[in-house]
């Protein structure tokens, strides 16, 4: 199949005149410390007709208090296929990968001019066959200054695993293997990574169709990972000798760091609850004995759970007391409000104007950029996607 072109769109002052602004809630929630909240739609897409949760709290739901909805301010991109992982550069370069085409894209200012850095050929990219996995996240090293390294999470024909490469003069060098042995599918793969303000490298596995795994703490499937930038256990971590930080997850695509450097991800559910988590040290999830808040004994319930056609979560980012999540299924950006080690106040926007959202990401300027991902096989393509699109938040 022919690939569009790729093209970089510049953000100037017109596109400011006609942004387009996201839908605004009126249904927000608020909860005591211990509740899980149930998000709902609050824009005028069609009201889901799955059963409210048990959940949900009782009391205020009045929404908070913001300054007006995020506003698109333009087109970063467009003519991507299936973007799945963004870092920036000191420089503020962005990185890019592309899943099913394994390239690994560089977007330089003013213009984000696209150019291929790269092809991680160790890739193999069954997301082009109706599967997730292939070439997914992307980090870039906290000290690029110095060592120009990049962190790929991506699937091989045999495994799930971290690659890193240098990055010199816009060219990938070759990749080493940082951890390998993480199983695979063609489903249920993870595969965010961002480093944590601790130094060490943090990543999302998924249970790769095989729920049991998620509570094998001997396998890496189903978990959250913390190590070294060399690949082994960081030190403090709560299984000796092991990677695993957090377990019980089914498919978490979404990790992100708050100010006060508290680890929050974002999960797909199976049929019922999608979740939004706060990670701590040694935790069980909970999957797969329970999908969405359970309370059983020695489980940590979501902050979170939204209704799977409402989100379908994909990529997760922190700026000013705020969580945003990209959804796929869900086709909209849902920000939550973090009140300490709580989140509340779920509120949805964009609802079905781009299509599949997969990552979002801060840019060095304080905007969010947010990637569409309707060529991935499940998405209903439009004219110049996949995009991506500036935030004002």
């Amino acid at each position: 199949m022919r690939r569009p072109a790729v093209r970089a769109a510049t953000v100037g002052v017109a596109l400011l005149a006609t942004a387009l602004a996201g839908a605004c809630s009126s249904d927000a929630g608020t909860s005591a410390p211990g509740d899980t909240i149930t998000a709902s739609p609050t824009s005028s897409a069609p009201p889901s007709s799955a059963t409210p949760s048990p959940s949900k709290p009782v009391g205020d739901n009045t929404p908070s208090v913001d300054d007006g909805p995020p506003k698109v301010l333009g087109t970063i991109a467009t003519g991507l296929a299936a973007p799945w992982g963004i870092g920036f550069l000191p420089n503020g370069d962005a990185v890019v990968t592309e899943r099913d085409t394994r390239r690994v894209l560089v977007l330089s200012p003013p213009a984000y001019d696209v150019r291929e850095a790269g092809t991680i050929s160790a890739a193999v990219p069954l997301g082009d066959q109706g599967g997730e996995a292939g070439l997914l996240g992307v980090a870039v090293s906290p000290d690029f200054a110095q060592d120009h390294l990049l962190y790929f999470y991506l699937s091989t024909a045999s495994d799930n695993r971290i690659v890193r490469a240098r990055l010199d003069d816009g060219r990938l060098g070759p990749t080493s293997v940082v951890l390998d042995g993480i199983p695979n599918g063609f489903i249920h793969d993870g595969g965010r990574l961002v480093f944590g303000p601790d130094g060490y490298l943090y990543a999302s596995t998924g249970e790769t169709g095989q729920p049991d795994l998620a509570q094998d703490r001997s396998t890496l499937a189903g978990k959250v990972l913390r190590m070294t930038t060399d690949g082994r256990p960081a030190p403090g971590n709560p299984f000796p000798g092991s990677q695993i930080w957090s377990y019980g997850h089914r498919n978490v695509q979404g990790l992100a760091f708050d100010d006060d450097g508290r680890l929050w991800a974002s999960e797909f559910g199976q049929d019922t609850y999608d979740e939004l988590n706060l990670i701590e040290k040694g935790r069980n999830y909970g999957w797969p004995m329970v999908e969405g808040r359970g309370d059983g004994a020695g489980l940590t319930n979501p902050q979170v759970v939204w209704d799977t056609d409402d989100a379908s979560p994909s990529g997760l980012a922190y700026l000013d007391g705020h969580l945003w999540m990209a959804a796929l299924r869900g086709e909209r950006l849902w920000r939550v409000d973090v009140h300490g080690d709580h989140a509340v106040h779920p509120v949805d926007y964009f609802v079905g104007r781009y299509g599949r959202m997969r990552t979002v990401v801060v840019a060095p300027d304080g905007n969010l950029w947010v990637s569409t991902s309707n060529r991935d096989g499940r998405g209903e393509p439009r004219p110049g996607d996949d995009r991506i699109l500036l935030v004002r938040p």
